[in-house]
């Protein structure tokens, strides 16, 4: 059972692209943030013809985010409870067969002390009591997609960064991503390569980022207990982010027994 998570930074821009890998790694679940389209314009067909099943939170423009399954999907929620007055399209959660899994996309959150940066944190504090509530559960349980965060200083290309209070590394924003860890997630991709370097699964688009290596790890794939034992083996696939037009992230998988 391979489950991936990628942030295709717009579906309709990225099809092409985001077809091609679908059909090569050929991923049971896949988990997709900033679709930027509302539902009734995400091109549905080709990946029915590939035999996905889907449900999706769109928005116009911005954010977004899908669950692609070939098993059933059922128990869709969308949304994170108790955060009724946010209406953007950050979270979608399903079962899938014998596994529940949740496509994230939290805030960009701008720079540290803005508007943005409380949206951001105000986004973890639910998103913190919703999976903690989802522990009670006696079932495997997958949240993958686009925390933009960056764990810790191994995360990104130059460790001075994170002593900067910069936006994706600043203290706040770490502490609110291991508090979900302290919960008893599993952080997959470190779970198994506790001291790679330059495991990184964005680049920015600006200033040669991607040829120079530059990037950070901001995707994450994290698990419940159950879902951490049937961990086999997990990676980044690069190599959509080097061709034409892609998104500015790369494709995270992990593959359970």
């Amino acid at each position: 059972m391979k489950i991936a998570t990628w942030n295709v930074n717009s579906i309709k821009a990225r099809l092409p692209q985001v077809l091609k890998w679908v059909a090569d790694a050929n991923p049971h679940i896949l988990l997709l943030q900033e679709i930027k389209c509302e539902a009734h314009t995400f091109p549905k067909e080709p990946f029915e013809d590939l035999g996905y099943n889907i449900a999706l939170s769109g928005q116009k423009t911005y954010n977004g985010v899908a669950i692609l399954s070939k098993e059933p999907l059922e128990d869709i929620l969308i949304g994170l409870p108790d955060n009724g007055e946010d209406m953007q399209a950050r979270y979608i959660e399903a079962v899938c067969g014998k596994f529940r899994v949740a496509s994230v996309y939290v805030p960009n959150g701008m720079e540290p002390g803005c508007d943005k940066y409380v949206y951001k944190l105000k986004f973890f504090h639910h998103l913190k009591a919703h999976l903690a509530q989802r522990l009670r559960l006696d079932e495997a349980f997958v949240v993958g997609g686009d925390y933009n965060v960056a764990p810790y200083e191994i995360d990104g290309h130059d460790p001075t960064v994170f002593r900067q209070e910069r936006i994706l590394c600043s203290q706040k924003e770490r502490e609110a991503l291991r508090e979900i860890l302290y919960l008893g997630y599993t952080d997959a991709l470190r779970a198994l390569h506790p001291t790679q370097q330059h495991l990184f699964t964005w680049w920015d688009y600006r200033a040669g980022s991607w040829q120079t290596n530059r990037g950070y790890r901001i995707d994450h794939v994290l698990l419940n207990p159950h879902a951490a034992d049937l961990l086999i083996s997990t990676g980044v696939d690069t190599t959509p982010r080097g061709e034409e037009k892609a998104s500015d992230h790369a494709p995270v998988w992990v593959l359970f027994s």
